[in-house]
């Protein structure tokens, strides 16, 4: 099975970009199941209805989140009824939506779990990401109830996103990191079969400050008085990055490989 994950969608730029790729290579280079997250993609901020739908028209299966999950409010409430869409699973209990899905994939007759969970190491105060993905996959096991499991580990650290994918390290698939918008080059499978990669990256312009216009971010940095200047993304040739990864009929990661195409950085050789 072969599964496809992209990194965080920023605004306008990032999301035509990674549709098209989609519409492009779905068939072409065999994705079976495809994952995005798109916690930046309504304006950098969040995620909107329509938006979601967008991602599932070209054969999206799953949006996972993260730190902007819930800054589109007049949308807060699609997160309870639409299952594709998951937010970080160790958010507090009573938070609106769910932190992981099982999704069908029909054509193989096989399942596929998607978590999505949040680093604690610079972020906000969250539940042990640790302790709330050992107590899911006691419940959700590897060729048991599920043929693959992929996290999304949404970080600042990438100390701390080595220490859970070397922590689950065969229990998963795959665990990649997302949140610093900046492709990191430790791709490897782990001793004991899982893929994994510390951050893969956003999917829009890096002729910019992370995705966003640099005037708003260098004003926040060298003045308090602009502190609080409107960050608005940037909007010239987007890259698309991400990784595509085969798993095997144990539900381990047999091969691994990163997808950087377009844009302003160098383009990674196209996945086979």
């Amino acid at each position: 099975m072969r599964i496809a994950f992209f990194g965080d969608v920023v605004g306008k730029s990032g999301r035509d970009a990674t549709i098209e790729y989609i519409r492009a290579n779905r068939a072409r280079h065999g994705f079976d199941f495809i994952i995005v997250n798109g916690e930046n993609a309504a304006h950098g901020f969040g995620i909107t209805q329509r938006i979601c739908n967008k991602f599932f028209e070209v054969g999206v299966d799953v949006i996972t989140m993260g730190n902007h999950t819930f800054d589109q409010k007049d949308d807060l409430p699609m997160f309870d009824r639409e299952r594709r869409l998951i937010r970080p699973l160790n958010y507090p209990r009573k938070t609106p939506g769910h932190g992981f899905v099982v999704a069908d994939v029909c054509a193989l007759n096989k399942k596929v779990m998607v978590v999505n969970i949040m680093g604690r190491l610079f972020m906000e105060e969250n539940d042990d990401p640790f302790a709330v993905l050992s107590d899911l996959l006691d419940k959700y096991k590897l060729t048991v109830n599920v043929d693959a499991i992929f996290v999304d580990c949404h970080a600042e650290a990438t100390a701390e996103k080595t220490a859970l994918a070397r922590y689950f390290d065969g229990r998963i698939s795959a665990l990649v990191g997302t949140h610093t918008h900046v492709p990191t080059a430790d791709l490897q499978i782990l001793n004991d079969g899982t893929g994994f990669l510390s951050d893969c990256g956003m999917c829009g312009d890096y002729d910019s400050c992370i995705g966003m216009d640099e005037e708003a971010p260098i004003k926040r940095f060298v003045s308090k008085v602009d502190a609080y200047a409107k960050m608005v993304p940037a909007l010239k040739s987007a890259t698309v990055c991400g990784v595509v990864m085969d798993v095997g009929n144990n539900g381990l990661c047999t091969n691994i490989q990163t997808i950087r195409m377009g844009g302003f950085l160098k383009e990674q050789k196209d996945c086979v």
